[in-house]
């Protein structure tokens, strides 16, 4: 393990972290100098991954770069579950088939960011397919109703009398037997996964082991800079998407929400951060600084020359001289979830009317992220953000809520 200061460790640890329960005893076991074993877990519920799932992957790479035992649990058991955090519904199981895939679509991607060589991967289905009936009924007796029902979602759909199907109380219990068959000192999960995350301590006190330390991560807001990263609003970044999309819709982002994604997505360290924070007080643009931020990351799922080809390619088709130093900000409030973009740009100021929106359009004086829009016709969905242009001098960050 490599010899660092605790409190330097501790800056990167905590560093886009939105809880650590309890933060003495982590700093405790990072003094008692052996490896920890950290744990994090996926369900493969999804062929792919976007930028938002990379928040609790990249604080994993952060524990291997300081020596400790990374385990990625694939959930292939749990998956058969399905995880009810934070649903409404009862969510369907997925099939054995759907999981295998994912899992292997799962494993290409994360290892962008982790190291293969150091990193354990173990599937759930080792431990939760022993435990049988008899098994899974003891576990299942460790545990109260009156506990599992403090969870948020489960509450609220109790109380307002809609079904939870009773596989639903077994996921917490299943995910937190995980932390006791693999004897985890940490585990990482998103703010949503806390409760989860706090049973696994529970029933590893109960098995004589000592509790897992919890580390809980937000969840990465979308380019719309308001909703959660989702496919489903297409606020989203893939991080299989081509390089120049990549770069582009980074770029798009506010110079707010610029460096909550360099909190949680780069892998720079804190006093490289300071630093450039101190570089944009001092004066910087923050398009530049943004630029570093998009080449990260294109240079982490793709490559050196890729980012730097698609840096290349957003000036020549967009900036060369026409973007200004600054870029003002506007909210379109759209009353269903798609907008004409004519309505859009009269209504962020770009135009005195929908007439003349109309007409630049028709001379292709309309571009969105560098893009030329002549159809009159488009629709700008609810959670989209784009740098609107109209002509060569107006210019305006849009999001569409």
């Amino acid at each position: 393990m490599p010899e660092k200061p605790i409190d330097n460790v501790m800056a990167e640890l905590r560093r886009g972290v939105e809880e650590i329960i309890p933060e003495e005893e982590l700093i405790a076991r990072l003094k008692g100098g052996r490896p920890l074993r950290v744990k994090v877990g996926f369900d493969p519920t999804a062929p792919d991954l976007h930028l938002g799932h990379t928040v609790v992957v990249n604080k994993m790479r952060q524990f291997q770069d300081f020596g400790h035992e990374i385990i990625f649990l694939i959930g292939d058991f749990t998956g058969m579950i399905g995880d009810p955090s934070g649903k409404s519904t009862t969510r369907p199981p997925l099939s054995r088939d759907e999981i295998e895939q994912n899992a292997v679509t799962y494993r290409e991607q994360v290892f962008k960011i982790l190291d293969p060589k150091k990193t354990r991967i173990e599937f759930n289905s080792v431990w939760g397919n022993e435990l049988g009936a008899e098994g899974l009924i003891r576990l299942a007796a460790r545990y109260t109703v009156a506990r599992i029902l403090e969870r948020d979602d489960f509450s609220t759909r109790y109380r307002n009398g809609e079904p939870i199907a009773i596989h639903e109380f077994l996921y917490p219990l299943m995910q937190g037997y995980d932390s006791v068959a693999l004897e985890a000192d940490v585990e990482l999960g998103g703010t949503d996964q806390k409760f989860n995350l706090l049973v696994g301590r529970e029933l590893q006190k109960q098995y004589g082991q000592a509790p897992q330390i919890v580390l809980t991560m937000p969840l990465l807001e979308g380019l719309d800079g308001v909703q959660k990263m989702s496919k489903s609003l297409g606020n989203y970044v893939g991080i299989t998407e081509p390089p120049d999309e990549m770069f582009g819709k980074l770029m798009s982002i506010s110079d707010d929400l610029m460096w909550r994604y360099f909190d949680l997505l780069s892998l720079r360290n804190v006093s490289e951060l300071e630093q450039l924070k101190m570089d944009a007080a001092e004066g910087m643009n923050p398009r530049d600084i943004k630029y570093m931020l998009a080449g990260e990351i294109v240079e982490r799922f793709h490559s050196a020359s890729d980012a730097r080809s698609a840096k290349e390619e957003f000036v020549n088709r967009f900036q060369k001289g026409a973007m200004p130093a600054s870029i003002v900000e506007k909210v379109v409030s759209s009353s269903g979830e798609e907008m004409p973009i004519a309505t859009v740009i009269k209504e962020a100021g770009l135009v005195a009317s929908t007439s003349e929106a109309l007409r630049m359009l028709e001379q292709g004086a309309v571009r969105i992220d560098g893009e030329r829009v002549t159809d009159r016709d488009k629709k700008i969905g609810a959670g989209d953000a784009g740098i609107f242009q109209v002509g060569k001098r107006r210019f305006a960050r849009i999001r569409v809520t």
